[in-house]
C-alpha cells in the first residue's frame, strides 16, 4: 500500500474526494477541513494500492500547481478495508510502476553529489587493488560498492520519455564519475609504482581477473540481463536484487584495470578494459530502456495514467 497526503484548495476538495472514491484500490479517505495552512486549504489523506497509484496521480495533477501530493510506502497494513483494496486493484502490487516515483528517484540518482563520487573513486580503488592482487573477492565488493546504475537507470528513462536533459545530465554523471575514480586510482597507483610496490608483472600474473579486459559476446549478454533486472528491481521496489546486478557487471572493476594499466603503461590492457566498461554501460542500457518500454507498453497495471 501507498499513502497519500494531499492539500487541496478547498473549492476543489469535492472533485478530489470524487477522484478517490471513484478509483479502485483506494481507502481509508480521510478529509480535515482547513487543516492545511502551507499552502492554504484541505487535508486529504488515503491509502492506496500500488497498482491503482498511476490513476489516482494522473487524474489529480492539478494538485501539483494549486496544492500538494506527497505519497510514501506503507510497510505495515493491518486492515480489511487494504486488504480489499488490494483485491481490487489491476495486477500484482510488484509488477506496478509508479511513474512519479521512479522519476523523482532517477533524477535525484542522475545528479552529481560528493557521495557519488567518494564511493565510485573507493569502488573504484578497490578494483585496481583486486586486480593488482589477482583477487576476485576484492573484485566483487568493488563492483557492490559502486553507485553508477543510478545514472545508467536515469538515461533509461529518458530516452524512454525523451527527456533529453535528463539523459545528457545523467551521461555528465556516469563520464565525470569514472573520470574522477580513475584519475584517484591512477595517482595511487602511479605513486605505488615509484616506490616499487607493484609492476607490469602484477597484470601478467592476474589470470584470474583477466576476464575483465577481454569483452566478448558474453559480456553483452550478461549485461543485456543486468540492465534489465536492474530496472526492473528498481520499478519493482525490490532493491535486494539489485545487488546482484552490480555483482553481475564489470564497470568498475574495468575502471579499475583502466587506472591500474594506465599507471604501468600496458596500452593493451587500457584499450581491453575500457572496452568491456562501454560493453557493460551500453548494454545495461539498452536492456533498461527497453524493459520501461515493455512495461509502459504491455502491462496494463502500470500504464494507466495516459500523460505518460
Amino acid at each position: 500500500m501507498l499513502h497519500l497526503r494531499l492539500i487541496s484548495p478547498t473549492a476543489r476538495t469535492d472533485e478530489a474526494t470524487a477522484v478517490l472514491e471513484e478509483c479502485p484500490g483506494v481507502t481509508n479517505i480521510v478529509v480535515l477541513p482547513g487543516a492545511a495552512r502551507e499552502p492554504k486549504g484541505d487535508l486529504i489523506l488515503c491509502d492506496a494500492a500500488r497498482e491503482s497509484a498511476n490513476e489516482v496521480l494522473g487524474k489529480l495533477t492539478w494538485l501539483e500547481e494549486e496544492g500538494s501530493i506527497a505519497v510514501e510506502r506503507v510497510d505495515l497494513s493491518l486492515s480489511r478495508a487494504a486488504d480489499d483494496a488490494i483485491e481490487e486493484a489491476p495486477g500484482e502490487p510488484d509488477d506496478a510502476v509508479v511513474w512519479e516515483e521512479l522519476e523523482q528517484r532517477v533524477r535525484a540518482e542522475s545528479r552529481i553529489s560528493w557521495a557519488y563520487l567518494v564511493f565510485l573513486a573507493i569502488a573504484t580503488q578497490l578494483a585496481g587493488i583486486g586486480v593488482l592482487l589477482n583477487s576476485p573477492i576484492l573484485i566483487v565488493g568493488a563492483m557492490v560498492l559502486g553507485p553508477e546504475f543510478g545514472a545508467i537507470a536515469a538515461i533509461c528513462f529518458g530516452l524512454l520519455h525523451r527527456r533529453w536533459h535528463l539523459i545528457i545530465t545523467s551521461f555528465k554523471t556516469l563520464v565525470i564519475g569514472f573520470a574522477v575514480a580513475i584519475a584517484v586510482t591512477f595517482a595511487c597507483a602511479l605513486v605505488s609504482r615509484w616506490l616499487g610496490w607493484i609492476d607490469l608483472g602484477n597484470l601478467t600474473r592476474n589470470a584470474e581477473v583477466q576476464f575483465i579486459v577481454k569483452p566478448d559476446r558474453w559480456s553483452f549478454i550478461v549485461a543485456l540481463l543486468a540492465g534489465a533486472a536492474g530496472v526492473l528491481s528498481i520499478t519493482a521496489g525490490k532493491s535486494s536484487a539489485l545487488v546482484g546486478v552490480f555483482i553481475s557487471v564489470t564497470t568498475v572493476p574495468a575502471a579499475g584495470y583502466v587506472a591500474v594499466a594506465l599507471a604501468l603503461s600496458d596500452w593493451p590492457e587500457v584499450a581491453g578494459s575500457v572496452s568491456q566498461l562501454a560493453v557493460n554501460v551500453v548494454g545495461m542500457i539498452i536492456a533498461g530502456t527497453v524493459t520501461l518500454l515493455v512495461q509502459r507498453k504491455f502491462w496494463p497495471q502500470v500504464g494507466r495514467r495516459s500523460s505518460v
